[in-house]
């Protein structure tokens, strides 16, 4: 019955490219009502003057993303939905390894008033085998500052010219850290403007290297939804809809056992939670 269903959607499927192709030819014909398509002038990499962004190729940047200019993003890290990364009046260079994560803005300061080069720094040749991680939350906006290995950056937080968030450092959420402000290595800051509020527990410490797994993951999963082409998203809308799970009782009443395919199987390393439990003998 899966091989009738997939021959029936190529099917389909050509029918519509040629009822397509058909259409635009005659379009062509009639002159000046040709057929246009509507092109998004959005570009997830963009250059600026001179300079081109350089991603690794083990880097995920989502589709939403906007990474213009001097940018360095390095392997394995993630740059997600809605970001922003300007590099035009100075560069920015994201470690490997790191975060950013959706809605976030970094961005860099020419110079500042006494004339010091502020460039945003993320890291430094991090990876996450090592398990060394640059974190910045979302909706955070980093601006002509330095975040070192294993630091956090908390959800809203701002970071102004000049500012360095040492190793094992954290800046709390919605945090306003003011310019050429130094966030000491084990601290934690937070506030409107940003202060010394306590140091931080081994347990804290430790978090922050283990989210670098779980988002690194993650990152792949979604470049690898990303990467589908158009009628293979569409035969899996055919097939979730075909093994939907209804209401266990529901099921218990008409003696039904709904599995879930293969395809739609999460990786057990990404909702390490959700993983089949082994049968007990």
């Amino acid at each position: 019955m899966a091989t009738l269903g997939r021959a029936i959607y190529t099917v389909g499927f050509w029918i519509r490219e040629t009822g397509q192709a058909i259409d635009r030819l005659g379009c062509r014909l009639q002159g000046n009502y040709y057929f246009q398509e509507q092109l998004s002038r959005h570009r997830t990499l963009m250059n600026i003057y001179d300079k081109a962004p350089v991603v690794h190729k083990d880097a995920f940047v989502a589709p939403s993303a906007s990474i213009i200019g001097d940018v360095q993003v390095g392997r394995g890290s993630s740059v997600w939905y809605g970001c922003v990364l300007r590099g035009d009046v100075n560069s920015i260079s994201v470690g490997s390894g790191t975060n950013i994560q959706d809605n976030s803005l970094v961005h860099v300061a020419k110079s500042n008033l006494s004339g010091k080069v502020l460039p945003t720094i993320i890291g430094d040749n991090v990876t996450v085998e090592k398990k060394k991680l640059k974190w910045a939350g979302h909706s955070a906006v980093l601006h002509g500052c330095t975040v070192e290995d294993e630091a956090f950056v908390g959800m809203g937080a701002t970071l102004l010219d000049g500012v360095v968030v040492e190793k094992h450092a954290m800046v709390a959420a919605g945090a306003l850290v003011r310019q050429n402000t130094k966030i000491p290595s084990g601290e934690i800051w937070g506030g409107n403007p940003a202060k010394f509020l306590r140091k931080l527990t081994e347990e804290e410490i430790a978090f922050i290297p283990q989210s670098a797994t779980n988002y690194s993951n993650l990152a792949q999963v979604h470049a690898a939804e990303n990467a589908k082409p158009f009628d293979e998203i569409e035969f899996e809308k055919v097939l979730r809809k075909k093994f939907a799970k209804r209401d266990e009782e529901y099921d218990s009443m008409l003696g039904v056992v709904r599995e879930t395919p293969p395809e739609l199987i999460l990786p057990d390393n990404v909702l390490p939670d959700k993983a089949p439990k082994a049968p007990q003998k």
